[in-house]
């Protein structure tokens, strides 16, 4: 079984690692990457919904808050989980992570945790 994984991150190089890196670890990832918040609503518009996202906080343009918040408030986007993947540390960020989305996970992170994390939250939302 597939897990489709979406990672929205500004940096194109850590969307590549993850990319890589996940499919490298288990070979049923699909790995799509946004590198704005406006290139990952165009996305989830036009292509098949992921069983995760994986988002920065700290974009240009529109924040990962911001992305968050939209994507709550719509239907068809509300129930897929989203882990914040970020340096944003700062106590009030990191509370506000974890009560509202699945997992707060900071900046370095180890591949081989992410994808645990991933299977958890993807298992406990697919069952």
């Amino acid at each position: 079984m597939t897990t489709r994984v979406m990672i929205v991150d500004d940096n194109p190089d850590l969307v590549y690692m993850v990319q890589e890196g996940l499919k490298q670890l288990d070979d049923s990832f699909e790995v799509i990457g946004a590198n704005s918040g406006p290139q990952c609503f165009e996305m989830l518009n036009h292509e098949k919904k992921p069983d995760i996202i994986l988002l920065d906080i700290m974009m240009p343009g529109m924040n990962g808050w911001d992305v968050f918040a939209q994507l709550r408030t719509h239907d068809q986007w509300m129930k897929i989980p989203v882990v914040f993947l970020t340096a944003k540390t700062d106590d009030l960020s990191r509370g506000f992570g974890t009560y509202h989305t699945n997992e707060y996970i900071c900046k370095p992170f180890q591949l081989k945790e992410l994808k645990q994390r991933i299977d958890t939250i993807v298992q406990e939302y697919k069952s």
